[in-house]
């Protein structure tokens, strides 16, 4: 699947929208000051997501998702915001 999804996220438990990702596909990070970001994945079409990577600062990689019907999703949970404003986005 091609495709991204995007979130401003200004407090704590605050996710994108979930998304399909097969193969290569970019994460960028941007306004993160004293925050926790994780991307989750779920193997059972989102009813339960385990943290895949974390972020506590700003950062461009790019990760990789082997098998298909993967759901992807990047966000702050409970307990991780900090302050200021984060600009997280999933993309392929």
């Amino acid at each position: 699947m091609v495709g991204s999804v995007s979130k401003t996220i200004g407090a704590q438990n605050i996710f994108s929208d979930s998304i399909e990702l097969i193969g290569k596909f970019n994460v960028s990070i941007s306004g993160i000051v004293g925050d926790t970001v994780v991307v989750q994945r779920s193997f059972d079409n989102g009813t339960l997501w385990k943290d895949r990577e974390s972020y506590t600062s700003d950062d461009e990689v790019v990760l990789e998702e082997p098998e298909r019907g993967v759901l992807h999703r990047i966000g702050v949970k409970t307990g991780g915001y900090g302050t200021g404003t984060i600009l997280a986005r999933l993309s392929q």
